[in-house]
């Protein structure tokens, strides 16, 4: 359906609002700071760790690797 845009809610109090709003995402400047409260107060969590398999990787090379090793000589 072109031109139908989904309704966007501040998601604090879930109020509809547009882009344009001055505090976008939130409504209001007391949204945007209950918002910012829950966090530094913890109520928002990630619920597990994320695994970096980049850190795989390195610890991978750092053992497996000596400086001289890999030197032109």
């Amino acid at each position: 359906m072109p031109g139908k845009r989904p309704i966007l809610r501040c998601p604090a109090c879930k109020k509809p609002l547009t882009n344009r709003s001055p505090d976008f995402p939130f409504c209001s400047e007391r949204c945007r700071l209950i918002d910012l409260g829950k966090w530094a107060s913890g109520a928002y969590v990630i619920s597990s760790p994320l695994d970096d398999v980049s850190d795989a990787v390195e610890d991978n090379r750092s053992t497996d690797s000596d400086p001289d090793k890999w030197r032109n000589s």
